[in-house]
């Protein structure tokens, strides 16, 4: 019941942690719960009754609505004797604080590189400290695992390129492969493009459509593999409430595109002409190696989510870009 005397945060705080009658409440631990998709899912595991650990160098910052933890050792393996599931979502962004400036730097790639490694050791060093450990654990990866020159379709059984990005993500996932050999159940999730209207790229995208400018990127030719960020979201949980499942899982949507046909998608829903080409060279020259982000892409399939039962809430881009650019 709603009381007056508390500030809304904190009420709404309360109110939502109260677990439900119909459902047993867990204990979810998320490592990057400040990002784009660690803030999306933290809401929906809170709007579903359930406990919400987020460890952060900034405990004050997420401690308005859910229990900070800090990332020391002794604070780490406090929260994790009492957690049910670890989500590492963890990592410096590839656009960095500027999606304008994303030269990869030598000082970004190490950031890019060790913001991920570090993170998944210290987890596996204070789960290692445990006499009970959390029944689940998922790992965040990329699809930048894959390849992104070959023209062939990739699914999880895909062996991995040997670009920055595709050995980012190999030493990314095995960073914490030994939480196996712990008794832990582990998740690899290797996520597409996230297509949300809070973040990420798909507002940069939208940008010069606004502006009547919008076109196609390169040769158009490149496939994007995208995700709807509610999607993102459901399967992460439909993965971890399921302990018959477990290994690596393409989080992408079931209807990869082009990047023409993503562009003529997008202007589409915003009613907007498609017809101003952004030349492959002049990405190339601004953003250096970092262009292949935009450039490179071959599809994605999410063979083995499709094949545990997940059904999508947005398999099509039409859809996706409906709900989350309205008119």
């Amino acid at each position: 019941m709603f009381n007056p005397s508390l500030p809304l945060l904190e009420w709404l705080k309360i109110y939502l942690e109260e677990p439900g009658e119909s459902e047993a409440t867990m204990n979810i631990l998320i490592a990057g719960g400040t990002g784009l998709i660690g803030s999306a899912l933290a809401e929906s595991y809170l709007s579903d009754g359930h406990q919400v650990s987020i460890i952060s160098r900034n405990p004050a910052k997420v401690a308005k609505i859910y229990h900070p933890v800090a990332w020391d050792e002794p604070s780490l393996v406090a929260a994790l004797a009492q957690t049910d599931a670890v989500i590492n979502l963890a990592g410096a962004s590839l656009a960095g604080e500027n999606p304008l400036q994303m030269r990869w730097t030598p000082k970004h790639k190490q950031a890019i590189i060790s913001s991920r490694l570090t993170v998944g050791k210290k987890l596996l060093q204070a789960i290692s400290k445990l006499d009970r450990k959390p029944e689940a654990f998922l790992q965040a990866s990329a699809i930048g695992f894959y390849d992104s020159k070959e023209v062939g379709p990739a699914d999880e059984k895909t062996v991995s390129g040997n670009d920055f990005l595709a050995n980012v993500c190999r030493d990314w996932e095995a960073s914490t492969a030994d939480i196996e050999e712990l008794g832990v159940r582990r998740l690899v999730i290797r996520i597409g493009l996230v297509l949300s209207q809070s973040g990420g790229l798909l507002p940069l995208l939208a940008l010069p459509f606004r502006l009547f400018v919008g076109g196609r990127i390169g040769s158009g030719n490149q496939f994007l593999s995208w995700v709807h960020i509610q999607d993102v979201v459901e399967s992460i949980k439909f993965l971890i409430e399921h302990p018959e499942h477990q290994g690596i899982y393409n989080l992408t949507a079931p209807n990869p595109v082009t990047n023409r046909e993503f562009s003529c998608a997008l202007g589409k829903t915003l009613h907007r002409p498609s017809w101003l080409p952004v030349p492959a060279f002049a990405l190339k020259l601004i953003l250096g190696e970092a262009a292949t982000l935009a450039l490179d892409g071959r599809p994605v399939y999410p063979v083995r989510l499709l094949k545990s039962g997940y059904n999508f809430a947005f398999p099509d881009l039409a859809s996706s870009l409906e709900d989350l650019l309205p008119a």
